[in-house]
């Protein structure tokens, strides 16, 4: 019985230890990301825990805000084989699956050389995913959901571990609605705020000096390892009595509210709360965790609702924690919100006068950074407040202004 024990115990402090590294190269993995796109904490932090799970995930958002490439740069970031294609009504399935073996046909046997495509690879990304036609999704709903790949007559286990999928909209064809039920994360990805504008063109301007430079990503993380703690995952992970019962009552809000959450969904959701207390270090799930809620709307309007059920519960948790322990989160950071904050304070106290598009500028600045401030739970963000108040109020009475 004693050698039982011992051998569990170190059955368990290996897991730990493999627990740990992989935590902190997935960490890096995000610090990396963050530091080339400003904002994206909430979708880089999605794109980590889905791979982790073995999840899919949807990105959808107007052109230029970064979908691609943050997607493209994470897949850099890990070693394994990747396939990226975009898709049009007009893609046809050797396009993706391979083309026919031409010496396997004139044998009487319909194969394809998988060699490079969608098959073969660990992560993939498809663009416009939902402009493909029946043909190629029929064949990609099978290999999303269950990893297997019908190459003639043959039935074949594939090596995915996620797919991503990016969109401009989100689809409203009957016709979708199984292949979008397969992304079990749909988050958007949107414009930056006006206070984001000067520290936009500071990290694009380093974008482009990088790709000048050709520089590469170096791989973090192993395709092998992720596989590894995928087959783990829900053996490492603890889900407390007091987190199940939070669940639940979250679970029968947000299907009140009218959002569809199967039971397949619901148990589904469990292998992401798992990946995000990895992600972190931990081997008990949080009322952290939830942040993965506020992404399984249907259509952009539930996306409103579902953060107004979750994210009170996510600002309680933020509160409990040190300041290091919130890094994960998408609000901005103060200083960022105080430095601009202090440049339009600037402008409209300055004496220079400004025309109606400068001061129109200016206000929509301060009105996204009050909305900013007001996710944060804090008393230097209210503080912050009451001086947007202070300088809107001195605007709108000031006679210089015309108002």
């Amino acid at each position: 019985m004693e050698q039982g024990s011992t051998q569990d115990k170190a059955l368990q402090e290996s897991g730990d230890s493999e627990i740990e590294r992989l935590a902190l190269k997935l960490r890096k993995v995000f610090e990396v990301l963050n530091d080339h796109f400003l904002d994206k904490q909430e979708i880089i932090r999605l794109l980590i825990v889905s791979t982790l799970a073995g999840e899919h995930a949807l990105i959808v958002g107007p052109p230029g805000t970064a979908k691609s490439a943050l997607i493209r740069m994470f897949s850099r970031l890990l070693d394994s084989k990747y396939f990226e294609y975009l898709l049009t009504r007009f893609t046809e399935p050797n396009e993706l699956f391979g083309p026919v073996d031409i010496g396997e046909f004139r044998e009487g046997r319909y194969r394809r050389r998988t060699s490079k495509m969608l098959p073969e690879a660990e992560i993939v990304f498809l663009d416009e995913i939902f402009k493909s036609n029946s043909a190629i999704l029929n064949s990609l709903l099978m290999m999303i959901n269950e990893r297997i790949f019908t190459n003639g007559s043959e039935v074949q286990e594939i090596p995915l571990l996620s797919v991503f999928a990016a969109s401009n909209e989100v689809p409203n064809d009957e016709n979708l609605t199984a292949i979008f039920d397969r992304f079990l994360l749909r988050v958007r990805s949107e414009n930056l705020n006006s206070y984001h504008f000067h520290e936009l063109l500071k990290k694009g301007k380093k974008v482009e000096s990088e790709k000048r430079k050709k520089s590469k990503a170096v791989p973090m993380v192993s395709a092998n390892e992720l596989r590894h703690v995928q087959a783990r995952l829900m053996d490492w992970v603890e889900f407390p009595d007091d987190f199940l019962a939070k669940y639940k009552g979250l679970v029968f809000q947000i299907r009140s509210e009218g959002i569809s959450m199967s039971d397949r969904r619901v148990v589904k959701m469990l292998k992401l709360f798992a990946a995000s207390a990895l992600f972190e270090g931990r081997r008990v799930a949080t009322d952290g965790d939830f942040f993965v809620l506020r992404h399984v709307w249907n259509n952009l309007d539930q996306s409103d609702l579902l953060k107004e059920l979750v994210d009170p519960i996510l600002a309680s948790y933020n509160q409990s924690l040190p300041d290091n322990g919130r890094r994960y989160e998408s609000a901005s950071k103060l200083e960022d919100l105080l430095a601009e904050l202090n440049l339009v304070r600037d402008l409209l106290t300055g004496g220079e006068p400004l025309n109606d598009v400068q001061l129109f500028s200016q206000l929509k600045n301060l009105s996204d950074i009050k909305a900013a401030l007001r996710l944060q739970q804090n008393e230097t963000a209210r503080h912050m407040l009451t001086q947007v108040d202070e300088l809107l109020e001195n605007v709108f009475s000031s006679s210089k202004f015309g108002l």
